[in-house]
């Protein structure tokens, strides 16, 4: 018999209920690419924010650096290895993940289930709030419906009407226009992104993820599944990551109505440029002279390129949001929110 839910439930099943994808101890790297795999140059492109808010939280004892969704702790061991060790000495890090603590994570990294209480310094997510589950809903002659799944087969049929604060969330964010189109109700990620800025009494918040916009929304949604390097049917069984791209415009409102006091939406490619990584081939002359240094200088500027890619890596949101201490200057350049 056919056990009918909602996808929201089904994703927080497959994800993180016993045995689920995350909560198993499966690591990203053996199932997609993301920034922080691609290259340690991700992180070391980081650290000017970590500096930028400990020198406008005045240099404290203690920093917070907290990695929500830290897979295997890569980023942040990268990270500190990429801060002067005045700065490293004075960090807090600490990784949020339901998954069990790798054995080669540091011991001075905190692992830890859930978001700290509270934080002063920086928080990072990077592709953290495509994983929280949300649901789907299709516009249907008689309105928009909720669409239910079967969590063994994947299969889907169109249940009753969202809620009423679903339906708030789909006339500012997600308006459905013709029947057949599809949304991907992004309040639980708005609740999840609001819930790290209320926890940030100074610093910085930063979320990098795919995402969309609200004048270019999917009209088919973009819910996928991952396993193993490959794209697979989104089938909420625990086999595979489910995932769906974010609302990052959302989410900022969100943030401002949490408690960020400034804040920026752009595209990783915008910022990592910003912070040095351009991509550009070394000259050929440094091949005569150093060649060595030329074949550094090579790989380094094809991860740049990986990283900045507009049709990969490049392409994703970066939404960063401060409390009570000012936006880095380096992404100031960008178009504020």
């Amino acid at each position: 018999m056919t056990a009918w839910e909602n996808w929201r439930a089904a994703m927080e099943r497959a994800l993180y209920g016993e045995g689920g994808f995350y909560r198993r101890g499966e690591r990203p790297a053996e199932h997609f690419r993301t920034s922080v795999h691609a290259s340690p140059r991700f992180a070391r492109a980081l650290a000017p924010l970590v500096l930028d808010v400990d020198a406008a939280l005045g240099r404290p004892e203690r920093l917070d650096v907290v990695d929500v969704g830290a897979g295997s702790g890569e980023l942040l061991v990268n990270l500190l290895a990429a801060l002067p060790g005045d700065v490293a000495a004075r960090v807090a890090p600490v990784a949020v993940e339901v998954a069990p603590r790798p054995g080669a994570v540091p011991d001075g990294i905190a692992w830890r289930a859930e978001l700290p209480p509270r934080v002063t310094g920086v928080v990072l997510a990077n592709e953290w709030l495509d994983n929280i589950p949300l649901d789907v809903v299709e516009l249907t002659p008689a309105g928009p419906r909720t669409v239910l799944v079967d969590a063994v087969t994947g299969a889907e049929r169109l249940g009753p009407e969202p809620s009423e604060p679903d339906l708030d969330w789909l006339r500012r964010w997600w308006p459905l226009r013709e029947p057949g189109d599809r949304a991907e109700i992004g309040r639980p990620r708005c609740a999840a992104w609001a819930s790290v800025i209320e926890r940030l009494d100074r610093g910085l918040a930063l979320a990098v993820d795919y995402a969309h916009a609200a004048d270019a929304r999917p009209p088919y949604g973009t819910l996928t599944g991952y396993r193993d390097g490959a794209t697979v049917p989104a089938v909420p069984d625990g086999s595979c990551d489910v995932t769906a791209h974010v609302a990052l415009d959302a989410c900022s409102v969100a943030g401002e109505r949490a408690g960020a006091t400034d804040g920026v939406l752009t595209t990783q490619r915008e910022a990592l440029r910003a912070l040095g990584l351009s991509g550009a081939r070394p000259s050929l002359d440094l091949a005569g002279t150093d060649p060595r240094g030329y074949l550094a200088a090579l790989c380094s500027a094809g991860e740049d390129a990986e990283l900045t890619d507009p049709s990969g890596l490049g392409g994703f949101g970066w939404l960063a949001q401060t409390v009570d201490v000012p936006l880095p200057a380096v992404l100031r350049p960008a178009v504020t929110v």
